[in-house]
């Protein structure tokens, strides 16, 4: 399992840069070939890992289909504006998943309590909240499925809080910091797209937004619930 790690993490770390240089120098012929490879690349590691057939592994992993979906549509919205609804849509059904995942743990059978489940709701909340009212004058038509977005990226992120003391630390500490790289690169794309352009906004979105799909495959790949042999 480390030597699968330590190879996808440097194959992983490759188009990472290579994906950064795209941004940095807006070639657009090699962006259109290194988007696509973060999550294809992620989606093999996982695969690789022999337990996909498990319920949060495969959840992750069907997840992961809809992020590539998002990503290259995302990546044509030039062409088409309404290809940026159809990615929103896709990264919908991606976080949907991602939730449906860290819902397996959550409901998993431990009688340890967590302390931050109540304080995540209330963060996330007033995240997901701040983050609308801000946009809000900005958004014209897109307000409603906008919302809907806010709401269930910061669901997502409560649902990887509620992984606490229900599997080990580290994957729980992995999957929570890649939820937060989540939130902050929507939150820049959204900022980026509907107030105003960011400087180097390719490369600040795209960093942040790697690392969160990076870190919620390693947190899965490494995952063992607590008390329990065999994972769900």
């Amino acid at each position: 399992m480390q030597q699968k790690t330590k190879l996808f993490s440097f194959l992983f770390f490759i188009v990472f840069i290579i994906q950064l240089f795209a941004e940095s120098r807006d070639l657009v012929g090699l962006r259109l070939f290194s988007k696509p490879l973060i999550v294809i690349m992620l989606m093999l590691w996982l695969y690789s890992s022999g337990n996909i057939r498990n319920r949060f592994n495969a959840r992750i992993f069907i997840g992961l289909g809809f992020a590539l979906a998002g990503d290259v549509l995302l990546m044509l919205q030039g062409n088409n504006a309404s290809f940026f609804i159809y990615g929103l849509i896709a990264f919908l059904l991606c976080h949907l998943f991602y939730i449906a995942a860290f819902n397996v743990d959550r409901k998993a059978d431990q009688p340890a309590k967590n302390p931050f489940f109540l304080w995540a709701i209330v963060v996330f909340g007033t995240f997901c909240a701040a983050l609308f009212f801000y946009l809000q004058p900005h958004l014209g038509g897109l307000q409603f499925p906008v919302l809907v977005y806010a709401i269930i990226i910061s669901i997502m992120a409560i649902m990887a809080v509620s992984r606490y003391a229900k599997v080990n630390l580290l994957s729980f500490e992995i999957i929570f910091y890649g939820a937060l790289f989540f939130l902050f690169s929507d939150s820049m794309l959204a900022y980026n797209k509907f107030v105003e352009p960011l400087s180097h906004s390719g490369v600040i979105i795209m960093s942040s937004y790697m690392l969160a799909q990076y870190l919620i495959v390693y947190g899965t790949v490494v995952r063992k619930q607590n008390g329990v042999h065999g994972s769900a």
